[in-house]
């Protein structure tokens, strides 16, 4: 008979040991012979909204991580700049510290305790191109270095005291970009390497030594990549879409691309591993192209804002690697008496049962110690009980509860457990049997029960 490995010339791996999840064996599946089990890899990713910014805007910046994040500045129509600042928590924002300057088409880069700012064009003159810097401590604004070159539209990455800023445009007359780089120590900045392509309105992530800039236009829309080494730029693999007035966060080896304008608004993501970029399968609820911010990593990021019309629009974008096929049940040894209605504790290598059934009305006090394979006689429990509650380990255990002899009635019996023998406990203020259990010796838990209970005790080594 022909088989599927005959058919397919495909078989599923044998491994000792599970592989590294992560996105490069996406869509795998192996059996792990040690355990047991048949296992697969699946990645999850989504965009799903989040609290709303304050203040709607395009042309805003972004700082920080997708529970920690900055929107800087920005714009509610054209040439109309904004000092506005909002904190995200990673549920809502809130309004902080307004930054001294109004300023939008800026770049950024750092935390939400400690943000850059720099160039982006101004209110007075209107219009005006400016290569000020300011830094944020999380509460408060300071003046930071100036630029050589003043610019507006350029982008940025890396931390407060070790970013670059680069492309651009240096004036409105001529209107022309550029591919000039600058680097920031915390207080100066000087001339870095040039881009291999002078451009404005880009993504991009990384740090001063290892930066990345994506997408951008002028003289037209473009999809090219180029990364940085803290000296010069070196031109990657491209984007799958060209866009410019995108957001960009993560690192040089894993980013994210997110929305922009082809020139049209455009929903798509899109994800860096080092080498080439991926369009997501997820998109963005709503479209932005005017500076959309975005913050945090390939995996977890926050986008907010854009225009035009100016948006107060909040999502947030995971990309989640797990295994479905986690494990399986497989035979351990036999308990030493088929037993019903008995209780338990401990973990699967060193676990104990006790009390129960073991015929229609015969009530033991067995005790049995697992030891990951096969179950030994313990000591014997103190009353014999059915339908009781167990807690805590093999060494601490607890018995508590249930329909005992000779009392033929619910009980509030508490039993400890030392490893070898059973003595009583603190008793349950209500007696009731097939409640349950949780917790240790020390900090157990009972509920429920009959008579049908809704009642909780907590037991605390002795009472």
């Amino acid at each position: 008979m022909t088989t599927y490995n005959q058919l397919a010339g495909l078989r599923v791996n044998y491994v000792s040991s599970d592989p590294t999840l992560n996105t490069g064996n996406e869509g795998q599946v192996w059996y792990n012979s040690t355990t047991g089990t048949l296992r697969s890899l699946v990645q999850l990713k989504s965009w799903s909204a989040a609290g709303n910014l304050n203040t709607a805007r395009g042309g805003l910046k972004n700082l920080g991580t997708q529970t920690a994040a900055l929107a800087v500045g920005g714009n509610t129509g054209p040439g109309v700049a904004l000092n506005n600042v909002e904190e995200y928590s990673g549920y809502t924002w809130a309004n902080a510290t307004v930054i001294p300057t109004a300023v939008r088409n800026f770049a950024s880069s750092g935390i939400q305790t400690a943000g850059l700012t720099f160039g982006g064009a101004v209110n007075s003159p209107p219009g005006g191109i400016v290569g000020t810097s300011a830094e944020y401590d999380g509460t408060n604004w300071a003046a930071g270095g100036t630029m050589s070159t003043a610019r507006r539209d350029l982008i940025g990455a890396g931390i407060q005291t070790a970013s670059f800023g680069a492309g651009g445009y240096p004036s409105y007359s001529p209107d022309a970009s550029t591919s000039a780089t600058e680097e920031y120590d915390g207080s100066t900045w000087t001339a870095g390497g040039n881009l291999n392509t002078a451009r404005i309105q880009m993504g991009a992530a990384g740090t001063l030594t290892a930066g990345l800039v994506f997408g951008g236009s002028r003289p037209t829309i473009t999809a090219a990549t180029e990364a940085y080494n803290g000296t010069s730029w070196t031109s990657v693999n491209s984007m799958n879409t060209a866009r410019h007035y995108l957001g960009g966060c993560g690192t040089q080896t894993d980013a994210l691309a997110v929305g922009g304008s082809t020139p049209s608004a455009t929903t798509a993501t899109e994800e860096w591993d080092g080498t080439n970029w991926t369009t997501s399968p997820a998109s963005l609820a709503t479209s932005g192209i005017a500076g959309r911010m975005t913050a945090g990593s390939r995996s977890a990021a926050v986008a907010a804002g854009g225009g035009y019309p100016a948006s107060a629009a909040t999502e947030e974008y995971n990309s989640t690697i797990f295994s479905p096929a986690t494990g399986a049940w497989a035979s351990g040894g036999n308990y030493p008496a088929a037993t019903f209605l008995l209780a338990g504790a401990g973990t699967q290598t060193a676990g104990l049962g006790f009390g129960g059934y073991t015929g229609p009305t015969t009530r033991t006090t067995t005790t049995a110690e697992y030891d990951g394979s096969a179950w030994a006689a313990g000591g014997a429990f103190g009353v014999a009980t059915s339908g009781l509650a167990g807690a805590g380990t093999q060494t601490a255990g607890l018995g508590f509860g249930g329909y005992a002899t000779p009392l033929s009635a619910n009980t509030t019996v508490t039993q400890e457990y030392d490893g070898s023998t059973w003595s009583p406990g603190g008793s349950l203020a209500s007696a009731r049997r097939s409640l349950v259990g949780a917790g240790t010796q020390t900090a157990g838990l009972g509920f429920g029960g009959f008579p049908t209970s809704s009642a909780t005790e907590e037991y605390d080594g002795s009472t």
